[in-house]
């Protein structure tokens, strides 16, 4: 298997724009959070933070799963099944993606503390507007307002966890907490089976308990967030030193009451110029310029990822339907198993990428997924399949592409310096989900609803090959970033010290492109 150019090269760091926007401090605050121990303290941040993508998988799932009862008369809203398959998911990822850049953005310039409150706010009040929808348009502006917050979540949390999370752990939990939306797709179909039941809801109101459910949750997300800190490397880099090592302090002294021993010396310091913020410019520059072979392999990750998923499961219930004459209220059974399926490929497989390391992992969930999706396909043109065996080769294939999409977003969200984390983490979710998100639900809702076996065999091809071409480009391209520093994959661009042999020099952009 090809490799990437050395990380390390040894080449000036470039300086985007000047670095003295405050004083220079030294600090150990990144190799202390990264030599903790696992200790309950984590486990408060993984919760508080990381059970947002239930949410989410609760959402898209719901809006799938009702798509049939929400189309039929009598349920309140005159809307048609493909316009909630294409035009309304195509919308809600279309927030999701103007959410991310925008909430990314004030991220990386004010906090992640402030902005994973803020965009979880603007979720339960989208999706709680959703639940009293009276006309399409109505339903149509909150499935965007609702992704909005989303977008923004994505961006604000996994820059968090990210940065709070030790190296040791870092990959197994973020892939962990990223596979959690298929938690939210499992209760989601679930749910959606007992809201369809004509005969304990009306048809005009259990589809809109469904979304009440989710403003249930997203409060009680909200009441364990608030105890989540902010993260100490954004704080030393925007002139919050001494909050910073506060923080860690109050940290190890929890964490060394637990074990019932004394933490080691952390060894390793950095020194940064503190600044305020980032401009645009510098990001870009910094993402597209200095490291183009990260920018390209998240680009491939993502829109792999997002065709597979944003585009071929929204329409699942819809195949269901019209091939296999699954009932409306059924079709939530088929989804809860693949949904599982989904949620155990990161639990199984989570702890390799941080062992075996990311471009072997991240290299053979993607062409794994890829290829049994292709043999689903033929399969299906074939007339091979019925509900229940489609529903297994999807649970299998499913169960490595879930792996490999959350290791897209721990891939941007680790490669990239400090300063444009939470913007990259937007960018590349932007710019693939807008690619396979929009375009494929707005496509994909016509292909599968057609009726015709030849459009819904595209459908499965398109998204197989798109996330074979993403395992491919990971197999030169992956970054060996398992049980690294973040400071040491990708150096920050406030640092001013750069020490003999040190690996936290970033590839020039010769070396990148080479």
């Amino acid at each position: 298997m090809a490799t990437s150019a050395p990380d390390s090269a040894p080449t000036p760091h470039p300086r985007p724009g000047p670095p003295d926007d405050g004083p220079t401090v030294t600090t150990d605050v990144p190799a202390r959070l990264d030599r903790l121990p696992w200790s309950r303290w984590h486990w408060m941040i993984v919760i508080g933070l990381g059970t947002v993508w239930i949410l989410d998988g609760l959402e898209v799932t719901i809006v799938g799963n009702i798509a049939g009862r929400l189309s039929e008369p009598g349920s309140g809203l005159s809307i048609s099944s493909s316009q909630i398959t294409g035009l309304a998911a195509a919308l809600y990822v279309t927030g999701a993606c103007v959410g991310a850049l925008f909430f990314g953005w004030l991220t990386d310039r004010f906090g992640r503390k402030k902005l994973f409150m803020v965009t979880l706010a603007v979720y339960l009040s989208a999706t709680a507007m959703t639940a009293l929808s009276f006309a399409p348009w109505w339903f149509f502006t909150f499935r965007f307002l609702t992704g909005f917050g989303i977008g923004g979540e994505y961006a604000a949390i996994n820059s968090a966890i990210d940065e709070l999370i030790p190296s040791k752990y870092r990959g197994r939990v973020d892939l962990i907490i990223n596979g959690t939306y298929w938690l939210g797709a499992v209760g989601g179909s679930l749910l959606s089976i007992v809201a369809l039941n004509t005969g304990i809801f009306p048809k005009d109101l259990g589809w809109r308990l469904t979304f009440a459910l989710g403003v249930v949750l997203g409060l009680v997300i909200l009441l364990v967030r608030r105890h989540v800190p902010e993260s100490p490397r954004w704080q030393f880099i925007h002139g919050q030193g001494d909050e910073a090592s506060r923080l860690v302090d109050d940290v190890e002294r929890r964490v060394e009451a637990e074990k019932g021993t004394r933490l080691p010396r952390a060894e390793r310091e950095i020194t940064i110029h503190q600044r305020k913020s980032v401009g645009f410019g510098t990001i870009a520059r910094t993402v597209l310029l200095v490291y183009p072979r990260r920018a390209t392999l998240g680009l491939s990750l993502f829109i792999g990822q997002a065709f597979l998923y944003n585009a071929i499961t929204f329409g699942f219930g819809t195949i269901l339907i019209t091939f296999f004459h699954v009932g409306t209220g059924s079709t939530g059974y088929y989804f809860a198993v693949i949904a599982a399926g989904n949620l155990l490929g990161p639990l199984v497989l989570g702890r390799l990428f941080d062992t075996v390391g990311r471009r072997v992992m991240i290299t053979s969930t993607y062409l794994l997924s890829g290829i049994l999706l292709f043999v689903t396909a033929w399969l299906f043109d074939r007339g091979s399949l019925s509900a229940t065996t489609l529903t297994a080769w999807w649970c299998v294939a499913l169960f490595f592409a879930s792996a490999g999409a959350s290791s897209a977003y721990l891939t941007v969200s680790e490669i990239f310096p400090m300063e444009t984390r939470a913007m990259a983490i937007a960018f590349f979710y932007a710019v693939g989900t807008a690619a396979g998100g929009i375009t494929g639900p707005l496509v994909f809702s016509d292909l599968t609803s057609s009726g015709k076996v030849g459009d819904t065999v595209l459908a499965f091809c398109i998204g197989a090959a798109l996330m074979c071409a993403g395992g491919i480009v990971a197999a030169f391209l992956a970054v060996d970033a398992e049980q690294r520093s973040l400071e040491d994959i990708a150096r920050p661009l406030s640092q001013a010290d750069a020490p003999d042999g040190a690996s936290a020099e970033p590839p020039s952009a010769a070396t990148e492109r080479g």
